[in-house]
Parts: structure tokens; C-alpha cells; sequence
């Protein structure tokens, strides 16, 4: 099994959530996160004063996958998400060991 921690921009929220549904991806964990990678952040003016926002809003999306699955969702995600500019977001897979579900005990990809 496959951890996958998808950062992204707020409004590419739906189209995420298609591609993970069409993939058959069982939960979502969604939280709102704050941050910024090689953009750095924007300049901006106000009232005449120059200032840096560096802490950009994101969404963070987790989900756990069967491993055969992980390779192409991350390539749907890859192909349909990109805007081609800074702060598009990243990917991070991790390897999950074991996975319980409490309610009935299974484990490993039947607790998916």
C-alpha cells in the first residue's frame, strides 16, 4: 500500500477529487495548509508599502492506495492538475506498512 500526501491549490480541489473517485481511492483526508516552495511567495503593494506574502493557502489531500494503483493516479494527477506555473504543488508517496480498521479488524487492503 501507498500513502500519497498531494499538495495543491485550493481551487483544483474538484478535479482531484474526480481523478481519486475515478481511481477507485476508498478515503480522503483533506486539511487546509499553509506554505510556499520555490516560489517563495508574491510581492505586493498596498497603501503605498511593498510587502511579501510567502505563506501561501493550499490544500493538503491524503490517501492510502493499493500499490499497483499509486504510479498511474499520480500520473492523472501529474497530467490533469498542472497549470505549468509555481506553487502547482507536489506529490510525496509513502510506503504503509499496515492499515487496521477498527469497526470489524481487517487488515492491510481489505481495511482500504
Amino acid at each position: 500500500m501507498k500513502k500519497l500526501e498531494i499538495i495543491i491549490k485550493p481551487e483544483k480541489l474538484e478535479q482531484l477529487k474526480n481523478i481519486l473517485t475515478d481511481s477507485h481511492a476508498t478515503g480522503v483526508m483533506i486539511s487546509n495548509v499553509m506554505g510556499y516552495g520555490n516560489q517563495n511567495g508574491y510581492k505586493q503593494m498596498y497603501r503605498g508599502t511593498e510587502y511579501t506574502v510567502n505563506l501561501l493557502p493550499k490544500l493538503k489531500v491524503e490517501t492510502v492506495v493499493a500499490e499497483d494503483a499509486a504510479d498511474s493516479i499520480v500520473e492523472r494527477i501529474v497530467a490533469e492538475i498542472t497549470t505549468g506555473t509555481h506553487g502547482d504543488g507536489k506529490i510525496f508517496i509513502y510506503d504503509v506498512q499496515d492499515a487496521v480498521r477498527i469497526r470489524t479488524g481487517e487488515r492491510g487492503e481489505e481495511a482500504l
